[in-house]
C-alpha cells in the first residue's frame, strides 16, 4: 500500500493488492562501506594558515619557469624558476625548489629557496628547509636542522610597544 493512500477508502485497486516486491519507500537502501580515512596531511600542510582565498598548486613532478602574481595562496611542490609575488601565503614543500624572489604575507619553507624572501607577516623555516638569500619578515621562525645562507632582518615593524 502506498503511504499516501487513505486507509478508509472503499475501492480496491492495483495499489491495494500485495506486490511480490516490497514498496520502494520502505525498502532498505544498501550503502557502500565508508572509505578509509585519508592519510594525515604533511606537517607543512597542517601549519599553513587557512583562509578564504583559493590555493594554487605546482605539483611535485612539474617544472615551471615564469612569474606568479595574485591575491591567493600558492603551494609549490615541484620546481619553479621566477619571482613569486602574492598577497596570500606561499608554502614551499619538502623536495620543492624555487629559484627567484618570493614576496607574500606568510612564507613556509620546507624545501629549497635560492633568492630573497620578503614576508609582511612571517617566515617559517622548517627543519628540512634551505634558504640561500636574504630574509625580511615581521616574524622569523627557524627550526633545528634547517639551513640558511644570507642575512635576516625581522622584528623591525610597528607591531608592538618599544619598537621603532
Amino acid at each position: 500500500m502506498a503511504l499516501w493512500k487513505d486507509p478508509s477508502a472503499k475501492d480496491a485497486g492495483p495499489l491495494d493488492t500485495p506486490a511480490s516486491t516490497p514498496d520502494p519507500v520502505v525498502r532498505p537502501v544498501e550503502r557502500p562501506a565508508p572509505a578509509a580515512a585519508p592519510a594525515p596531511a604533511p606537517e607543512t600542510a597542517r601549519r599553513a594558515p587557512a583562509g578564504a582565498a583559493k590555493e594554487s598548486l605546482i605539483a611535485g613532478d612539474v617544472t615551471i619557469e615564469g612569474k606568479i602574481e595574485g591575491a591567493g595562496h600558492v603551494r609549490i611542490a615541484g620546481r619553479f624558476k621566477g619571482d613569486v609575488n602574492v598577497q596570500g601565503n606561499v608554502t614551499i614543500e619538502q623536495g620543492a625548489h624555487v629559484t627567484g624572489q618570493v614576496n607574500a604575507a606568510t612564507i613556509i619553507v620546507s624545501g629549497e629557496v635560492e633568492g630573497n624572501i620578503n614576508a609582511s607577516a612571517r617566515v617559517e623555516l622548517l627543519e628540512t628547509g634551505v634558504i640561500t638569500g636574504d630574509v625580511k619578515a615581521a616574524v622569523l621562525t627557524v627550526a633545528a636542522g634547517s639551513r640558511m645562507r644570507g642575512q635576516a632582518d625581522f622584528g623591525w615593524g610597528d607591531q608592538g610597544p618599544g619598537r621603532k
